[in-house]
């Protein structure tokens, strides 16, 4: 048995918490494999809209296991929230919850320093969450990092002032006050010792051991591809690996056991924080998206850049993932245009015209080059089958098809579970 990969292949926020949560009944384990409490999936159904930052987006099934992989980078805090949070739902997380004691913790200094590093940039600010991620990250690659295993040993109180005295000494340069640390200390130490009651596994051997088992497992990405700290648009990037291979390293899979690579991506594109993004809209039309779609950060609240569907960035997301299906999500927020535009190509500033996302695109301003299509300027509500779409909508859906060479396998006209229409 091989294990199936979802993820973004834009700049995040591409609706994988909707897909994951439809496709999971096929499914035995949904595990996450990287990221952390800035990614936020939304899922709606019955009416509710759910946000989760940390868990994985099966936890809503009760016949799912539910895996946070050692790729992920979690907030003691927010993980309590969370469970929390899920309590009405009678969810029994203790049964469908386990998390890997190999995953990085972050502290209230890693939040402390993110505020510091993000403010010392002044205009050249990357926009970060200031969620403690990066900061997070860069220990865990300079090996003083604390893991989930760590909070079980008996010095992990030393562990942790160790890690703090080494953060404050970079405060200290920063000039970074440190009022608010005794509140998030209490904090922390509290959601840490819930965190002990949580069933904490050596992660790596349960998803082998259910692979050989002939178990179904879907490993679940957050961001984007073009958030990848390698291939994506640096350094506007997020500090891990958020594509097909990251699945391997985020929890211990060898890249022959890696299956089905479903790509998401919107019907446009958007972007949260700093970063190149050639098709931005600053008109009405941008706006008008942003409405629609309700193009607001479901972590952080912020508004969202919003723009066209763009094909060199999409081409290069799915050539770097080795993407088998496609999925497309937000169609619906196409409805009221007349007109819809597709980017093909961009032009530098020394007139060339090309096709690839290059290195030099986060240096340079480029302008892209649109194809103009015939928007379908109706209500997709009531669609329920791929035969009733508009023709505008098929003719839509087919193009990128042939141009993208990746079946399109589904289209999402809506936030509900219901809105998923397979082809």
């Amino acid at each position: 048995m091989k294990m199936d990969v979802l993820l973004g292949l834009q700049w995040g926020d591409e609706g994988k918490g909707k897909i994951v949560d439809v496709l999971a009944p096929e499914y035995e384990i949904v595990a996450r494999f990287q990221g952390g409490p800035n990614a936020g999936h939304t899922l709606e159904f019955d009416g509710i809209k759910h946000v989760l930052h940390q868990i994985p987006s099966g936890i809503f099934r009760s016949q799912i296991l539910n895996i946070i992989g050692n790729g992920v980078v979690l907030d003691p805090i927010v993980l309590k929230r969370e469970i929390d949070g899920l309590g009405k739902f009678s969810i029994d997380y203790m049964k469908n919850l386990v998390i890997s004691k190999k995953a990085t913790i972050i502290i209230p200094t890693h939040k402390l320093l993110d505020a510091a590093l993000e403010q010392s940039k002044g205009d050249k600010k990357i926009g970060s969450t200031l969620k403690g991620i990066g900061p997070t990250y860069q220990d865990k690659i300079g090996r003083t990092a604390l893991r989930v295993g760590d909070i079980l040993s008996p010095d992990f109180k030393e562990k942790y002032e160790a890690l703090v005295a080494k953060h404050k000494t970079t405060l200290s340069f920063y000039s970074h006050p440190l009022d608010e640390l005794p509140g998030m200390e209490e904090q922390f130490f509290a959601a840490v010792e819930f965190f002990k009651t949580l069933n904490l596994i050596d992660s790596e051997y349960v998803v082998n051991d259910a692979l050989d088992s002939k178990k179904r497992i879907l490993a679940e990405g957050a961001q984007g591809s073009l958030l990848d700290v390698d291939f994506g648009s640096y350094p506007f990037v997020t500090s891990s690996s958020t594509m097909a291979a990251g699945a391997c390293t985020g929890l211990g899979v060898a890249p022959s056991k890696i299956g089905e690579v479903f790509g998401i991506f919107k019907a446009y594109c958007t972007r949260v924080g700093s970063g190149p993004f050639p098709t931005e809209l600053f008109d009405k039309d941008g706006e008008d998206m942003r409405k629609e779609g309700n193009e607001f950060g479901s972590t952080t609240g912020r508004p969202r850049r919003c723009g066209w569907l763009d094909l060199p960035a999409l081409r290069y997301s799915i050539m770097i993932n080795g993407v088998t299906q496609l999925f497309m999500m937000k169609g619906d927020v196409l409805n009221i245009f007349k007109e819809i535009k597709v980017c093909t190509h961009y032009v530098l500033p020394s007139g060339e015209k090309i096709d690839k996302l290059s290195f030099e695109i986060t240096e340079q301003d480029v302008s892209p080059v649109y194809k103009t299509m015939k928007g379908w300027n109706c209500s997709l509500e009531n669609i329920h089958s791929y035969e009733n779409f508009p023709a505008e909508l098929k003719e839509y859906v087919e193009y990128l098809e042939a141009e993208l060479n990746v079946p399109i396998k589904l289209v999402s006209v809506g936030p509900d579970r219901t809105q998923t229409i397979m082809r």
